[in-house]
């Protein structure tokens, strides 16, 4: 059911690639709530993915940009507002990559220019984007800017390696520049710490299935998924939320806030009796 949360108002989604892209959801959620809207993402996902399908959809123009340019994301705000007609009034940063993780390369094993590149396609592109916006006084008072993390920025995940250096480092800009952006433009900039969630880029790590049931048998609520996501940062870019900024917001099912579960229990358990009785494990382990 649409609310018309978003009629109105106008915006840049980065990140979409193809259906099951938690940016690809926003996108549809969000025009769904009478937004309008550009999808920008690289030239590369652009040629493997499916965005034209979605840009068809939501009647969206698509702006080829490298987030990491400041030139490039200088040439997609500015496109934005001249196809959109205006301000901005939201923008979406749902933009990650690891080539450390994609090579199983361990954290202790870093390859530093992996690393580097990481760092700034998942965090310093956040920065840029809301760098260039406020000298092109590019968002409307009141506008929200969103950004995807995780909760791996205060927890330590196996696997989730230099990603969660990169998560910290965008939590911590949406701090330093939400006070910059509320104090002069009233604009709100908060992060959503999502659920692990099965993505396009999400299913190529290691090990992925296992954290899901993990933080599903943990979460009193369950993961949330792609869709409630989608709600949540419709929420977010709506009139609703006006006073939240600075905040990294768990969109969990309360992961976040749990130590250990029944069901979480129950599965160790069992782990443990069948290692003691194959002989895996020695009572003195």
């Amino acid at each position: 059911m649409a609310y018309n949360l978003l009629k109105g108002k106008r915006g840049i989604i980065f990140g979409a690639l193809d259906h099951d892209s938690i940016a690809w959801k926003v996108a549809e959620h969000a025009f769904e709530e009478g937004a309008k809207f550009t999808l920008s993402n690289t030239p590369l996902a652009l040629r493997f993915g499916e965005i034209n399908d979605l840009a068809e959809k939501t009647g969206s123009k698509i702006i080829m940009a490298d987030a990491t340019s400041v030139e490039d994301i200088e040439r997609v705000i500015k496109e934005s507002m001249e196809a959109l007609g205006g301000k901005l009034d939201f923008i979406l940063h749902s933009i990650g990559m690891s080539m450390n993780v994609r090579k199983d390369r361990a954290y202790d094993d870093l390859n530093y220019d992996f690393y580097h590149k990481t760092l700034d396609v998942s965090a310093m592109s956040f920065h840029k984007v809301l760098q260039v916006a406020r000298k092109l006084d590019a968002i409307n008072n009141w506008g929200s800017v969103v950004a995807l993390s995780y909760v791996a920025a205060q927890r330590t995940l196996f696997r989730y390696n230099d990603m969660a250096d990169a998560k910290a480092m965008l939590e911590s800009i949406a701090r330093s520049f939400g006070y910059i952006y509320g104090r002069d433009k009233k604009i709100r900039v908060n992060t959503i710490s999502q659920s692990p969630t099965i993505t396009t880029a999400g299913k190529g790590v290691k090990g992925i299935d296992n954290l899901i049931d993990f933080t599903e048998r943990m979460s009193p609520l369950g993961n949330a998924s792609a869709d409630e996501c989608a709600d949540y940062c419709v929420v977010m870019f709506s009139d609703l939320t006006k006073k939240v900024t600075m905040q990294n917001l768990f969109h969990d099912g309360g992961f976040s806030s749990m130590g250990m579960s029944y069901r979480a229990m129950q599965m160790y358990n069992k782990s443990i009796e069948a290692a003691l009785k194959d002989g895996t494990l020695d009572i003195d382990d």
